[in-house]
C-alpha cells in the first residue's frame, strides 16, 4: 500500500483561506443607503441608546421616586395618579365620550386603534422615501399622534390638584392607640370611630386624628360645633366626657 493512496482532501467553502478585513460594502449605487447596517449603523444606535440609558440612571439617582403611605383599600377618597407616560390616557378617560358608560371606548378601543396603526404602518406606507415631506400620510399621522399626546399630558398636569394629592399620599407618623382609655371608649360610644377609623387613622370623609396640632379646647369646640364634613351635634356626651375625649385626642402622637 503506497503512502497517500485512498486519501481524499475535502475543502469547506465556509472557512475562508485568506482572512479579509471587515470593509463595508459600497452602497453608493443604492440611493438613500450610504452605509452598512452592521457594524456602522448598529454601532451608532447602541451608542445613542447607551447615552440615554446613562441619562435616565442619573435622573433616578438624583430624583428618586416619591414614596407614599401604605395602600389602604378602604380609602375610597384616594385618587391614584399614573406615571407621566400614561398621563395622556388618564386625561382621555376624564372626557364624557371616554368615561362612564363609554369607558370601554377610551380604555380599549381608541388605544387599540392607535397601537394597531403602528403595527400596520409598515404595510400601509411602503414607499422608499425617507424624507418626511415625501411621506405626507405617515408624517401627518405621526404629528397628529404627537400633538394629541402632548396636549392630553399637559391638560392632565395643569388640572390635577397636586396639593391634595400630596396630602392624601403623605406618610404620617402613627402611634399605638390605647383602646382601653376612657377617651377612646367615649369616642366609640359617640360613633366617632365610624368615620375616623378604629385606630383614628382617618377615612374617606374624616381626617386622621393622630398627631394633630390642636389644643384640647379647640378639639372640644370642633366636637360640639362641627367642622368640614362633620356636622354639629355629633357628640352627645357630657362636658366631663368631652374634656376626656379632647385631652385624649390632643395627646395622640405627643412624646
Amino acid at each position: 500500500m503506497h503512502r497517500g493512496k485512498g486519501m481524499k482532501f475535502v475543502g469547506d467553502s465556509r472557512v475562508p483561506a485568506v482572512r479579509k478585513p471587515n470593509i463595508p460594502k459600497d452602497y453608493s449605487e443604492f440611493p438613500g443607503k450610504t452605509e452598512a447596517f452592521w457594524p456602522n449603523f448598529l454601532l451608532k444606535e447602541w451608542m445613542v441608546g447607551a447615552v440615554f440609558l446613562i441619562g435616565y440612571l442619573c435622573l433616578t439617582i438624583a430624583h428618586p421616586s416619591p414614596l407614599e403611605r401604605i395602600a389602604d383599600p378602604t380609602d375610597t377618597g384616594y385618587i391614584p395618579l399614573p406615571d407621566w407616560y400614561f398621563l395622556f390616557l388618564y386625561q382621555l378617560l376624564k372626557y364624557s365620550f371616554a368615561s362612564g358608560p363609554y369607558t370601554i371606548i377610551g380604555a380599549f378601543i381608541m388605544p387599540g386603534i392607535a397601537f394597531g396603526s403602528l403595527l400596520l404602518a409598515p404595510f400601509l406606507d411602503r414607499g422608499p422615501e425617507r424624507r418626511p415631506s415625501k411621506r405626507p400620510v405617515a408624517t401627518g399621522f405621526m404629528l397628529l399622534a404627537l400633538a394629541a399626546t402632548v396636549f392630553l399630558t399637559w391638560e392632565s398636569v395643569v388640572h390635577h390638584d397636586w396639593e391634595a394629592a400630596k396630602k392624601q399620599g403623605a406618610i404620617v407618623k402613627t402611634v399605638e392607640v390605647d383602646k382601653n382609655a376612657d377617651g377612646y371608649k367615649i369616642m366609640q360610644a359617640n360613633t366617632c370611630l365610624t368615620c375616623h377609623g378604629d385606630n383614628l387613622q382617618g377615612g374617606p370623609a374624616a381626617p386622621a386624628l393622630q398627631g394633630i396640632e390642636l389644643k384640647p379646647e379647640e378639639i372640644a369646640k370642633i366636637a360640639k360645633e362641627g367642622k368640614g364634613n362633620m356636622p354639629a351635634g355629633v357628640f352627645k356626651g357630657t362636658d366631663e366626657e368631652l374634656k376626656k375625649l379632647s385631652e385624649f385626642v390632643a395627646g395622640l402622637g405627643q412624646e
